[in-house]
Parts: structure tokens; sequence; C-alpha cells
């Protein structure tokens, strides 16, 4: 799992284009939403959910667990793992 998370936490600071957030201070448990953690909108979840397909197989069936599923890194992984295609 802890592989899986510090996977995610590339890929989502490449996809995003996050330069000025350090993989050390990405903190997996931190909200992705609000001034609490990274600040991501609702374009950067689209920007996720595009590389949780290409890379894991995954799609959101319903768009509705996605508040659940997009909590943080941490939870991410946690859907990742359980859904895997690939």
């Amino acid at each position: 799992m802890e592989q899986l998370i510090n996977d995610l936490k590339l890929q989502i600071k490449e996809a995003l284009n996050l330069e000025e957030l350090s993989l050390e201070d990405f903190d997996e448990n931190a909200p992705l939403f609000g001034e609490e953690g990274i600040g991501l909108d609702s374009i950067d979840i689209l920007e996720i959910i595009v590389l949780l397909e290409k890379n894991y197989g995954i799609r959101l069936a319903n768009p509705k667990e996605g508040k659940a599923i997009f909590q943080s890194v941490k939870t991410i992984a946690e859907y990742v793992q359980a859904n895997r295609k690939k």
C-alpha cells in the first residue's frame, strides 16, 4: 500500500503540475480540497479520474462515490487497491 500511495502522489503531482509541492510535504492523509489540504478543485479531480482510468483501469461508475474516494491520497489508494483492473 505504501508503494501505491507514493506512486499516486508522484502521478498526481505530475498530472496537476504541482511543482511547488514536494513529495515529502505531500501528506497522504491531507484533504485534497479546501485550504487545509492542497486546494484542488473539480477540474483537478477530473484529471485524477483520467489518471486512475489510464494507469489502473478504474472507471468511476457512480459519481456520488467521488466525495468519499477523493478525500485524500490515502482514500484514493484504498479505492485503487480494492478496484484495480491492471
